[in-house]
């Protein structure tokens, strides 16, 4: 290794200080159960296994791969090496496990913490230098044994070893809280958001305003005051359902918004494509500020109905097939509130109970579009609904945007700390301790020449199977 090394460290290749795939020994009887272990049991982020499965040895001893008690598994396929998918065999049944042949076998030697070299092994700068070191095609490259062979490990001390796994472990738990607590978040903004909706469409969020803005402070009735029931069909101008023409990537002609570039009540330009239309046609489809468009077919019926309100920035634009065209009569509804209301659990309700299924697509008709009912209230309440929703919008979605920079700093924690556990930074070394407390150590030379001197005075045989211990 090129970087210096802390004081009683040493760097060895882990071939040197451990055994790269062993086999079971054939002595083993066939019949034994044992643990057999998936790719999909393997995890991304911690050395445990998610689950395990039983087999009987005869039934996996051939075309699986071995590995016992106390051993490190790295994956070797891509892309569940670039996704950190690893593993310390614990908890097998009968100290045995067999499984999928994409896994490499680390058995540590004596004075080797498993644990140690599992997380060595998980640092983004290895699974880099692995992939670096693929071999075999797109799609079904792995990492060669030679390269884990001649991977050079920086090497503590055995206690020391010991120190850095259980301060790891005690630091890393703190991050997997924080990243837990911090992936319940957006889950919270979507019930923020769902309610704030819930409120502005029933009238709930505007109770302050109608007191101060009516000459009557007393509401009766089942709606709010001044509220009233309306189909779709009696507050918009017109419907219309958008081109057949097949569109492009390629420039030519003019924008055509599709299901794609429906995204959260408004419209998205990424994904655009583009069509050539006569201009009859063009004329029909052009799209103007505050027009709605709504997803009229879907496999999904959590799609159908969805819609997006028309900007500045679409003018002009046209739309395809799959979305319909609602042009709102101003006079009547604001374009921004209708477009909320639209999105509203009453009016989802509507859609998705008789949503029909013909090959499992889902529609909603003109027809149907046309006696969707509102809840419709006077047009400066409607414009004061929309003011209070949207700032109540911005607050979640800057809260969106600090949660996102929050992930982003605590993803890069965990490689962080590991770098600082093998620098030697994350705990003080043995060379210190022994110094502090007036006492002599075992540096990792000795320990590593030890495994030298006993791993020359074994056979070869020993050498192919030598199980861990001491670690």
């Amino acid at each position: 290794m090129s970087e210096e090394l802390p004081e009683g460290w040493v760097s060895a290749s882990l071939d040197q200080v451990a055994v790269l795939n062993p086999r079971h020994p054939k002595s083993l009887d066939d019949s034994m159960p044992i643990s057999f272990v998936r790719m999909a049991a393997v995890s991304e982020s911690k050395p445990a296994f998610d689950s395990l499965d039983e087999r009987a040895l005869g039934e996996v001893r051939k075309g699986f791969t071995h590995f016992a008690e106390g051993d490190v598994l790295f994956a070797k396929i891509t892309p569940c090496m670039e996704n950190g998918k690893g593993a310390v065999a614990t908890g097998l049944r009968n100290g045995i496990g067999c499984g999928t042949t994409e896994l490499h076998v680390i058995r540590p030697l004596a004075g080797i913490d498993p644990h140690y070299v599992f997380r060595f092994l998980a640092q983004s700068s290895v699974r880099r230098a692995a992939k670096e070191n693929f071999t075999g095609t797109a799609g079904q490259a792995r990492v060669p044994t030679s390269f884990l062979e001649a991977l050079e490990l920086p090497l503590a001390p055995l206690a020391e070893q010991r120190r850095i796994v259980a301060k790891l472990a005690k630091l890393l738990a703190k991050v997997d809280a924080c990243q837990e607590r911090l992936a319940k978040i957006p889950v919270l903004l979507k019930r923020f958001r769902q309610s704030v909706l819930a409120a502005a469409c029933s009238g709930r969020l505007t109770v302050d305003w109608r007191k101060n803005n009516s000459t009557s402070d007393v509401e009766t009735g089942d709606l709010p005051l001044g509220w009233q029931l309306a189909l779709v069909g009696e507050v918009i101008q017109s419907l219309k359902y958008g081109t057949s023409q097949k569109c492009g990537y390629e420039k030519r002609g003019v924008p055509v918004l599709r299901i794609p570039n429906i995204a959260d009540g408004i419209t998205s330009h990424s994904d655009l494509k583009y069509a050539e239309l006569p201009e009859r046609e063009f004329q029909q489809l052009r799209l103007i500020p505050g027009d709605i468009l709504l997803i009229r077919s879907n496999g999904s019926v959590s799609l159908v109905g969805k819609c997006a309100l028309v900007r500045k920035s679409d003018r002009d634009f046209a739309y395809a097939g799959y979305l319909i065209r609602l042009r709102p009569n101003t006079d009547k509804v604001a374009p921004e509130f209708m477009s909320l209301a639209l999105g509203s659990y009453g009016v989802r309700k509507q859609i998705e109970v008789p949503a029909r299924s013909t090959s499992g697509v889902n529609n909603i008709n003109t027809d149907e579009i046309r006696a969707l009912q509102l809840l419709l209230p006077p047009l400066p309440e409607q414009q004061e609904i929309v003011r209070r929703v949207e700032g109540l919008f911005a607050l979640a979605d800057r809260l969106e945007a600090r949660l996102a920079q929050a992930r982003a700093q605590v993803d890069k924690l965990t490689p962080a700390l590991l770098v600082r556990a093998f620098r030697g930074e994350l705990v003080p070394t043995e060379a210190e301790l022994a110094r502090r407390e007036g006492r002599s150590y075992e540096p990792a030379s000795v320990l590593l020449d030890r495994i030298r001197a006993e791993r020359a005075s074994e056979t070869p045989k020993q050498k192919r199977g030598r199980r861990a211990k001491g670690a």
